[in-house]
């Protein structure tokens, strides 16, 4: 009877491996997209000129807290990724990921104070992944670094 318990035992820790496993590679997934979106976003932000991003804005901003938002994007972006793939402060992972959540918060209060309804739902899906990133990562940081 011990033996059949043993083995159930390693079944259930072979299952609780899988999950983890799977949940890993989901977050990478969702941290490369989430970069890719970042990337593009804040990129479009600190390239095209300021005063054409403010004429597209349905609510006026700063031009100077624009341009900070584009700067935040492009590092959350890359704090999405580079922790992980050097293996270097991992735990700055879910920090980024959290930036990330509080910057699409605003970005979903924005749009919808705009009137804008419906498309309010594309940052708000992006804050959804964001903080699925933030709590997955912080779960399963490793122990050291």
């Amino acid at each position: 009877m011990t033996a059949n318990t043993l083995s159930r035992g390693q079944k259930d820790v072979r299952k609780t491996g899988r999950k983890t496993q799977i949940i890993h590679y989901s977050l990478w997934v969702i941290q490369g997209l989430l970069a890719l979106v970042f990337l593009f976003a804040g990129g479009v932000k600190l390239v095209t000129p300021i005063e054409i991003i403010l004429a597209q804005m349905p609510i006026p901003l700063p031009g100077l807290f624009v341009q900070f938002i584009g700067v935040a994007e492009v590092l959350g972006a890359i704090g999405l990724l580079l922790p992980g793939l050097l293996h270097i402060r991992e735990g700055l992972t879910p920090l980024a990921a959290a930036g990330l959540v509080i910057i699409m918060t605003g970005a979903t209060v924005l749009t919808l104070v705009a009137g804008g309804g419906v498309l309010a739902l594309y940052p708000f899906v992006i804050g959804l992944l964001a903080t699925f990133v933030a709590y997955g990562r912080w779960q399963l940081r490793p122990l050291h670094g």
